[in-house]
């Protein structure tokens, strides 16, 4: 997966597998044959080469991460962050969008799905007409928000309490509905456990669902290269990795 990052940087999701022979061939992709710098962060690693690029790594549930030592080789660096990446945990998912919502456990490394429920609410687009009309219309809208919303917690509460005890929680989806869930009771004791990292994904049907530890296992690279060997660079990383 690649996305943009902004100020000439772009996003890299690298499986935890593929990590450390991508962190040994990244100073070669920028045509130095040594290893590259590393700088240990909160929580992260950035790999440097000579021309300046910059691979900023930040593994899955960064929130239970820390650096054993203050410092590290670039290969025990890398190897630490695949570790924890690869380290067996249970995982609750939670998609909504308005209309549509997915919750999931997964347990162990690889992530399997071991309990899952996907459901949908009918919500009105908005309206174009004025006057009474729209203003009925936005209520009628309101109240299938606010049910499908109360179907996504209720179904979330249910798949996450009837399994074993969560490590974390994973959300994902449409980021201005699962904020509408932040307040409810049900949810608390979960939300609690949510990663920092969120899935934008589309309409949370079960495909998408279980195709989602391959984002949430991932290490999240921000690389910003050189100028003008971005495009070379990142449709190398494309074709090697992706």
């Amino acid at each position: 997966m690649k996305n943009a990052a902004g100020s000439g940087a772009k996003w890299l999701d690298v499986p935890a597998e593929r990590f450390p022979g991508w962190v040994a061939s990244f100073a070669v992709r920028h045509g130095e044959p040594a290893a590259p710098g590393v700088t240990l962060g909160d929580g992260a690693a950035t790999f440097t080469a000579r021309d300046g690029a910059a691979a900023e790594c930040h593994p899955p549930f960064a929130e239970s991460f820390a650096w054993p030592r203050a410092e590290a080789g670039p290969d025990e660096a890398a190897g630490l962050l695949a570790a924890h990446a690869r380290v067996p945990r249970t995982v609750g998912v939670l998609l909504v969008r308005l209309g549509g919502y997915a919750a999931g456990v997964f347990a162990g490394y690889p992530p399997a799905l071991a309990d899952a429920k996907v459901g949908s609410r009918l919500v009105h687009g908005r309206s174009a007409a004025g006057g009474w009309s729209q203003q009925r219309f936005a209520r009628r809208r309101e109240k299938q928000a606010g049910e499908a919303l109360d179907a996504a917690a209720a179904t979330a509460a249910a798949v996450f309490g009837r399994g074993p005890r969560l490590d974390a929680v994973v959300l994902g989806g449409d980021k201005r509905a699962a904020a509408e869930l932040r307040d409810d009771p049900r949810l608390a004791r979960y939300l609690a456990l949510a990663t920092e990292r969120f899935l934008t994904v589309p309409d949370p049907k079960r495909a998408v669902l279980e195709a989602t530890p391959r984002a949430f296992t991932a290490i999240r690279i921000r690389l910003t290269e050189p100028e003008g060997l971005s495009g070379i660079l990142g449709n190398h990383d494309r074709r090697q990795w992706h």
